[in-house]
């Protein structure tokens, strides 16, 4: 199977993330994707714009936007639900492993949410606390492999 790859620079999210990653419903679904439950927090990758079209192609299979699907990738969905009176949306997982140095690679997914703003950015779950397993910080480079 041909493999496919995204490089991007790591950044800061908005924080937001952590009150959606923590939320019971969604966890029972990483751990499907995962095998594990997923650290409660992304970490945000700006897609390098040689890349762009891969993660736009990957955007397509998630149904987000127009364009040419990416073909040989499994995506997997994640439910929204309501509780509380609150909505909390669905999104579609990609298995994915992660490198700093392309020797040393870790499990994840790219998870790309249904309302998000994001075009150019990845959000990449995993059962690890990614800034310290890797480790890195705001501008490091980093590789994907998706699988």
């Amino acid at each position: 199977m041909k493999r496919t790859g995204i490089q991007g620079k790591v950044a800061s999210g908005l924080g937001r993330a952590q009150v959606f990653m923590s939320q019971p419903h969604y966890q029972d679904q990483f751990r499907d994707v995962l095998g594990a439950t997923a650290w409660p927090g992304t970490l945000n990758i700006e897609v390098i714009e040689e890349n762009l079209e891969i993660y736009t192609s990957l955007r397509a299979v998630a149904g987000l936007c127009e364009g040419d699907a990416m073909e040989d990738v499994k995506p997997h969905r994640i439910n929204g639900f309501e509780r509380e009176g609150r909505s909390f949306g669905g999104a579609t997982a990609f298995l994915a492993s992660i490198s700093k140095d392309g020797s040393s690679w870790h499990e994840c997914a790219i998870l790309i949410p249904d309302l998000t703003r994001h075009t150019e950015t990845a959000e990449i779950i995993a059962s690890s606390f990614l800034r310290e397993l890797l480790p890195v910080n705001d501008g490091d480079l980093v590789f994907l492999d998706i699988k």
